[in-house]
């Protein structure tokens, strides 16, 4: 069944325009019902990244909950990974994260997490969305079983210590200079005063943000910036968050991007000499690199692939009992220690191996030679452009000529009216040959 709210992650879209103060009062008032089980207290914990749109949303959210009766505990500004630990660690019913993660500052988001911390399933979100559509007004609670709202001083600190409790005690960065892109976002306080406490030599950028410069410029998906600050201060390694901070790519001591394929590589092998993977593999997505599939190989470990999109990586490892996986784009997700995609976790465990080793990010973090990959969007209209009969047999010439040696995977955004097109394979030339073939076949039938 199509959603009309929920894409892959959450809903999101345009601050003002698509994610209105009217929309989010109704999840709130949606949410909060779906969630209010049992006879006790009920509450929900909210967190945000530091866009403008997120003191309208919060505002209407907080007056959606408590007019069903949920008691509101207000966060601030705080990573998407955050606000899952603490829906756990407070006893909370439900935790929201407002963001639209890595997009520019004019969109915005609601993400909803479970009492258990992870992200809502299918079902759930269908049922909300219903209620949404629905007439609420016979559903609010009485004037004496209104919500409070509350908010919450110190809850960065909490996390700070979550994060550094999943290391070993004895474990520091001290002799480490490390330089922290923070995108401007949710994380521009937790992420510099959590590796100040763990000894490293810090500078970070991306650190102030004024609800306008989110992910411009900075962040883990712009990361020139970055890489120019690592080489002028001559550190050892760059870490790069996005806008809510639960993915990261990291720059070694050269300025080279480390993706988060090459991350999980480093964890994956790491945790497998010490004993620490629940399964000999990882979950990733069809996106990761087939070089990683190889490398993975070759260590005696296998990959689970799932479609995009770090809820059905995190819904694969807890069907089928795996412990580390992630996304190309830097979601890591370590069950061990938490429920969704953590930035600053995985940098402090790629870290971790970096002192380990005691050699240079260069040497640890290139552990195989990516195939070429290409991947390109095309702007479609609405529709089913996929079930054109020029789109099918442009496709279905691809997958021959690729064979064995390569992989096609095409997939409609969950956050954009996109079809996103990738390729990969042994020879370039073939590679970009045949996402060319495709893209002017879904361009064709959109004309």
């Amino acid at each position: 069944m199509a959603r009309k709210y929920f894409g892959t992650d959450g809903i999101r879209g345009r601050a003002n325009a698509t994610i209105t103060p009217d929309l989010a009062l109704r999840v709130g008032m949606a949410a909060g019902l779906v969630f209010n089980r049992g006879e006790h207290r009920h509450r929900v914990v909210i967190g945000k990244d530091t866009r403008l749109s997120g003191y309208m949303i919060e505002t209407a959210l907080v007056s959606g909950f408590t007019s069903v009766g949920m008691d509101v505990l207000q966060l601030g500004p705080m990573p998407t990974p955050a606000v899952a630990m603490l829906t756990r660690s407070m006893r909370a019913d439900l935790g929201v994260m407002i963001s639209a993660s890595h997009n520019p500052y004019d969109d915005n988001g609601i993400k909803l997490f479970g009492p258990d911390g992870y992200k809502l399933s299918d079902e759930v979100e269908h049922e909300i969305e219903a209620l949404i559509d629905s007439d609420l007004s016979k559903k609010l609670a009485g004037s004496a079983d209104l919500g409070r709202a509350k908010r919450i001083e110190g809850a960065h600190e909490r996390y700070i210590e979550f994060a550094k409790r999943t290391l070993s005690r004895n474990l520091d960065f001290e002799g480490l200079r490390i330089v922290v892109d923070c995108a401007n976002g949710a994380a521009y306080r937790v992420a510099p005063e959590a590796l100040w406490e763990l000894g490293a030599d810090v500078i970070a950028i991306g650190d102030d943000p004024d609800g306008f410069n989110i992910n411009k410029d900075v962040g883990s998906t712009a990361p020139t910036a970055l890489c120019a600050k690592v080489k002028e201060m001559r550190a050892d390694i760059g870490i790069a968050l996005d806008g809510d901070a639960d993915r990261v790519i990291l720059v070694d001591e050269k300025g080279h991007v480390i993706d988060g394929d090459q991350l999980m590589a480093v964890i994956a092998q790491n945790w497998a000499e010490e004993g620490r993977l629940s399964k000999p593999g990882i979950v990733a997505t069809v996106m990761s690199n087939l070089g990683l599939e190889r490398y993975l190989k070759e260590q005696g470990l296998g990959i689970v692939r799932t479609p995009v999109g770090d809820r059905y990586v995190s819904e694969a490892m807890r069907e089928q009992g795996y412990n580390l996986g992630g996304e190309q784009s830097g979601h890591i997700i370590m069950s061990d220690h938490t429920t969704t995609g953590d930035g600053l976790l995985a940098a402090f465990h790629a870290l971790s191996v970096v002192k380990k080793q005691e050699k240079p990010a260069s040497e640890v973090f290139h552990r195989f030679e990516p195939l070429p990959q290409i991947l390109k969007n095309v702007c479609t209209r609405p529709g089913k452009p996929l079930e054109d009969a020029q789109v099918m047999r442009a496709i279905e010439a691809a997958t021959n000529k690729l064979g064995n040696e390569g992989r096609l995977v095409i997939r409609p955004s969950g956050t954009e009216p996109v079809i996103r097109v990738m390729a990969e394979g042994d020879d370039r030339a073939l590679v970009e040959a045949v996402v060319d073939d495709v893209i002017g076949a879904l361009s064709a039938s959109a004309a």
